[in-house]
């Protein structure tokens, strides 16, 4: 019995390491990338105005350097897409703002007489500035609400369901606000705004929910409401000759895009601003031709995620020219202790076991919703949460919600989250094409190995993405379907529970091994 145990058993292992063949389509371009981003709300505002500097420093070279070490190592993840928040002014109302958390208020540049200040968002300027030095390709600039010398009720939140927070026919005002925010930026930052997004998550109600109080500034709004502000911000922007493009819709979730889900004119977006109706925007100056969705609520169980994103995809495919963006995610489903620490986004995990969560998502929302851009939501974090890529405290615990806590110094920690995020970030960026690689089943893969690919044709490189949720390493070998990579050489970069995008050893295309439980970026040079 001994050796008939020992024989299967070496069977199973042959199996699980039975070499695969996975086909690269280089001549079967999908898409054309945008990038991949971070938000700097809200902790920015204090770490990059009171930290010392060699730590703020630090932080920005993880999420900004595209540096490489002497042992070809990455210094950081490279973000190609920067997103500033700009406030509406709930920090100068103080305790009247009625926003709870301090942390989560903000600074408005625009003044009760009518006058900006561009010294405000101190520590949001800071990053900035580290972000550009670093080489960031692309900033976009959003809000969550109109300034409060502009809302119906004087708040950075909703008194109204379904309603614009602003005063009737301040449109073109808040319009202005953005132009001339955008403009006093640039003027003292020497920033250039690629793109300005002026309503965030409008299918929620953004009221008090806690007494007379909200923990955040929001606010709703219809669809109708969005396009008119977008009109006017078009002509506005045409009219100051800015190159800024306006980028819509920012969908709370990502069935607020492609279907009618509670017939509320906060739906079916991508028909209304994009399809054969009046509202379409496509054709208005400084509009760029895509739509922003959430991944909320959507990535869990697995057939959930892979049907939305090919709905997405679908409805998309109806408008051509069209592009879809993932704009902000982090974790607030509740998929259970089988798939991350503690089943849900509540308590923080640096492991890779919410890293592998993420990352399938980030795979699934490329390759099936076919999204040219990912962007994760805040990027830094104190609180005891899956909500960032870099984790603040004390040094004795998991992080803290009360206002002085991390305000001045803390401990900053590095996330396998951060790093896998940089498999994709570090190596694909704005302007690459992504390849085919057919033939993967989505809803197998999803537990196995998802495969991405794309190609760099300024500097002939290919780039391959490689994830692997399963327990067990896998070999591969990647056929081309045109073109010859140099030396039949690819240079893997692995994020796993012992290695942060660490650069391994040579391997050729046609002997390849995945590392179980891994994200892992194969980097070649085409000949």
């Amino acid at each position: 019995m001994r050796k008939i145990y020992i024989s299967l058993l070496l069977i199973t292992s042959s199996l699980s390491f039975a070499q695969r063949t996975a086909i690269i389509s280089t001549d079967n371009v999908v898409q054309i990338m945008d990038g991949f981003g971070g938000s700097d709300a809200w902790r920015t505002q204090f770490v990059g105005k009171n930290w010392p500097e060699k730590k703020k420093n630090a932080i920005a070279d993880l999420l900004f350097s595209k540096e490489i070490d002497a042992e070809g190592n990455p210094k950081g993840i490279g973000l190609s897409i920067w997103r500033f928040n700009l406030g509406a002014g709930s920090t100068e109302q103080g305790e009247n703002s009625k926003v709870s958390d301090e942390w989560r208020r903000s600074e408005c540049f625009l003044n009760a007489d009518g006058t900006y200040d561009f010294s405000k968002q101190e520590g949001q300027r800071w990053f900035l500035q580290a972000a550009k030095k670093r080489g960031v390709d692309k900033f976009l600039i959003f809000t969550n609400s109109p300034p409060v010398f502009m809302t119906n009720n004087g708040l950075s939140f909703a008194s109204q369901k379904n309603k614009l927070n602003l005063k009737d026919g301040a449109i073109p005002k808040f319009a202005d606000f953005l132009v001339q925010s955008i403009q006093g930026l640039e003027k003292k930052e020497g920033i250039k705004f690629d793109y300005v997004s002026p309503i965030n998550e409008p299918q929620w109600e953004w009221m008090a929910n806690n007494g007379d109080k909200n923990s955040q500034e929001g606010t709703p709004a219809t669809n109708d409401e969005i396009y008119a502000l977008t009109k006017s911000l078009s002509e506005k922007l045409k009219a100051n000759k800015m190159s800024t493009e306006i980028v819509i819709a920012e969908a709370g979730q990502i069935n607020y895009l492609y279907e009618n889900v509670n017939a509320e004119n906060r739906d079916n977006q991508i028909d209304y601003f994009f399809g054969k109706t009046k509202t379409n925007i496509s054709k208005l100056p400084n509009v760029k031709n895509v739509i922003l969705g959430h991944s909320y609520f959507t990535t869990w169980p697995v057939e959930k995620q892979v049907l939305s994103r090919k709905l997405i995809a679908a409805n998309i495919k109806q408008n051509p020219g069209l592009k879809y963006w993932q704009s902000e995610y982090c974790i607030l489903e509740n998929p259970g202790e089988a798939e991350i620490p503690g089943g849900s986004g509540g308590g923080r995990d640096l492991g890779m076991q919410t890293a592998l969560f993420a990352a399938r998502l980030i795979h699934n929302d490329i390759a099936v919703a076919n999204a040219a851009s990912w962007q994760w939501w805040t990027s830094i974090t104190r609180v005891d949460y899956k909500d960032g890529l870099i984790y603040l405290d004390d040094g004795k615990s998991k992080g803290g919600t009360e206002p002085n806590y991390v305000r001045n110094d803390g401990e900053f920690h590095d996330s396998k989250l951060l790093w896998a995020l940089g498999n994709y970030s570090l190596f694909v960026r704005p302007g690459m094409l992504r390849i085919d690689v057919p033939n993967q089943n989505e809803l197998d893969a999803a537990n196995d190995v998802m495969l991405t690919a794309y190609k760099d044709t300024a500097n002939k490189k290919m780039i391959i993405v490689a994830v692997n949720c399963g327990k067990s390493p896998q070999k591969y070998k990647f056929e081309l379907s045109k073109g010859t990579i140099k030396n039949n050489e690819l240079t893997p970069y692995i994020t796993s529970e012992n290695s942060n995008l660490k650069r391994a050893a040579i391997q050729k295309i046609n002997d390849l091994e995945i590392p179980a439980r891994s994200v892992v970026t194969f980097v070649g040079e085409f000949q």
